[in-house]
């Protein structure tokens, strides 16, 4: 993420958001469920710019729940380009992508967010160096195919998605049973 200006890299959860106000966040974007209160706890970050966008980690339409959608992956893009845009203003920053349980929403835009900012890095090292950035990394599928159209990577990032997935397996096989439990077997699907 050199070409944004942008020296570090942190995807966490909500419960781990506390632990990072110290760490000189200068650029946050929060993945948030719909019914969700606001959060307080960026108080303490000091000055940061912060975009929040809102809909479920859901890969398949379920009743009262918000899909990811192709808008919502075009949001995470206009963020890329701001950065883009504001980056000979700054010498240095630090890029916090959040969601829930910092797995799945807030690594699908990170990864989205690295491959726009490097298009010409293969896909299978954006997925190795998302996982030096978080380990537990399970991007949602659906924004990834829609980062990937949006994107013109012409189906490589999803078919990398694969690979990723069988990696995830084979490192942690405790995916097998949290995206079974999650209803998202089409995900693990994707790893055979």
């Amino acid at each position: 993420m050199k070409t944004l200006a942008i020296s570090t890299l942190t995807i966490c959860g909500i419960d781990e958001l506390p632990g990072n106000s110290g760490r000189e966040v200068t650029h946050v974007l929060s993945v948030l469920d719909p019914g969700r209160p606001e959060l307080d706890c960026f108080g303490a970050y000091g000055e940061h710019q912060r975009v929040t966008l809102r809909f479920h980690d859901i890969i398949e339409p379920l009743p009262g729940q918000i899909m990811p959608s192709a808008e919502h992956v075009g949001e995470v893009l206009r963020f890329g380009e701001g950065l883009r845009e504001t980056a000979a203003a700054r010498r240095s920053g630090h890029l916090l992508v959040h969601c829930h349980m910092g797995i799945s929403r807030s690594t699908a835009a990170m990864l989205t967010l690295m491959a726009q900012a490097d298009p010409a890095e293969s896909e299978d090292a954006l997925f190795a160096r998302l996982r030096e950035i978080r380990p537990q990394a399970w991007p949602n599928s659906v924004m990834v195919g829609f980062a990937d159209e949006q994107l013109g990577r012409q189906g490589r990032l999803t078919q990398a998605l694969g690979r990723h997935y069988a990696h995830q397996i084979g490192a942690q096989p405790k995916f097998r049973v949290w995206m079974n439990d999650l209803c998202r077997k089409r995900e693990l699907e994707m790893a055979l």
